[in-house]
């Protein structure tokens, strides 16, 4: 159920149970829990309930916790938009960000080491040509370019100080744009065509 919520909708408890795959009164039973501790925040229209995520840093921690579980709970549903593209904390998650990091690679910009991502030099004259400045991020305190394992797609993702600087550009150029309620991405359509012919990033 917090799965469900964590693209920043409010829902009703007999949406939430249809997600968890549990009948209404274990839904109800869960969602009397979550309220009390703290996780969620009830809203009222008239004489129906909504229950949304309390605050960002719920969803940081179902994040965190994701790459614990061995797999996905049977009947789970993970909303599509938050499945395709979202932030992870300052950088691209999601099917779009396991891509750019995976055609990264394959472009020979990065090169998966033990600890995470290297540079290339192709890929920082690549970085550069792209508006990064490359100069600055080698100054930064943060780690460069190390891996993030990605809850919905069990595959990583770049995160770090490029992976921020890198979803920083793709907003900049409108690849991407983001929701103005939760952390979904939406990848524009100049997005899509600009990342497979620029980035080798196919997301058919």
């Amino acid at each position: 159920m917090l799965a469900a919520l964590s693209d920043g909708r409010a829902l009703p408890a007999g949406v939430l149970a249809r997600c968890a795959g549990v009948p209404p009164q274990t839904a109800s039973a869960h969602l009397a829990r979550l309220l009390a501790g703290g996780l969620l925040i009830e809203e009222r229209h008239g004489r129906h309930r909504y229950f949304r995520i309390a605050a960002p840093t719920v969803v940081r921690a179902l994040e965190a916790l994701a790459p614990l579980a061995a797999a996905r709970p049977a009947g789970l549903a993970v909303p599509t938009a938050l499945r395709f593209a979202r932030t992870c904390y300052d950088h691209l998650a999601g099917a779009v960000g396991v891509k750019l990091a995976e055609a990264l690679v394959q472009r020979g910009v990065l090169e998966m080491t033990p600890d995470g991502y290297a540079i290339t030099p192709v890929g920082t004259q690549r970085l550069e040509a792209f508006g990064l400045d490359m100069v600055a991020l080698g100054q930064t305190r943060r780690a460069l370019a190390p891996r993030c394992l990605d809850w919905s797609e069990r595959r990583y993702h770049l995160a770090g100080a490029l992976g921020a600087a890198l979803l920083t550009r793709l907003l900049a150029l409108g690849w991407l744009r983001r929701a103005p309620t939760s952390r979904v991405v939406h990848l524009t359509a100049t997005g899509r065509d600009a990342l497979r012919h620029e980035l080798d990033v196919d997301l058919a």
